[in-house]
């Protein structure tokens, strides 16, 4: 009865694994809708692109329902941010996607940079401690790097874009990352 009237008890009882299961899943959720919103534009802007930002969503898809199934395994309720991570990465494809193919491949290295970092760091927490976490965060991680570095071979180091998207795309993600975790 404490906990359906005091969330702060419930919040509480959840493991640090459990936190970052339920931001990796809203951060997916995230990715997801980044690429549809892409998808949507770059029929315009950049039709070459389409094959690989289809295939590129379907990781992301998967990796979304590998926090999902996660998630119901440990009975979690997913992430308060995971609409605000939709909201949030439609838009930015929407954006990005209207901007071409360079802006795409700019905000695909910003946002997996970051993402590969703390999933770096999440595995050093969580190693020897949540051996279920640290799985599910293992069998995404080639496909994110995968996606880093297809998207570095397709715009230039100096280019426009990455200098102008990576400091806004790389503080969003940040922000969106630590509002994941304290909501």
């Amino acid at each position: 009865m404490s906990q359906v009237r005091n969330g702060t008890k419930a919040r509480r009882s959840e493991s640090t694994g459990d936190r970052i299961i339920k931001v990796n899943h809203a951060g997916e959720n995230g990715a997801v809708s980044i690429y549809r919103g892409q998808i949507f534009m770059a029929r315009w802007t950049a039709p070459a692109m389409l094959p690989q930002l289809r295939l590129f969503c379907e990781h992301e898809q998967h990796h979304r329902a590998i926090f999902c199934a996660e998630l119901e395994r440990r009975r979690r309720r997913r992430c308060r941010s995971y609409g605000l991570c939709a909201l949030g990465g439609w838009v930015l494809g929407l954006l990005t996607g209207l901007l071409g193919a360079k802006a795409i491949a700019a905000t695909t290295v910003a946002v997996e940079r970051v993402v590969l970092r703390h999933l770096e760091r999440q595995l050093i927490t969580l190693r020897g401690v949540d051996v279920e976490a640290v799985a599910a965060i293992t069998a995404i991680m080639e496909d994110e790097a995968v996606h880093r570095d297809h998207a570095e071979r397709c715009v230039e180091p100096d280019s426009f874009w990455l200098r102008a998207l990576t400091p806004i795309v790389s503080t969003s993600t940040e922000i969106v990352i630590w509002l994941g975790m304290r909501l």
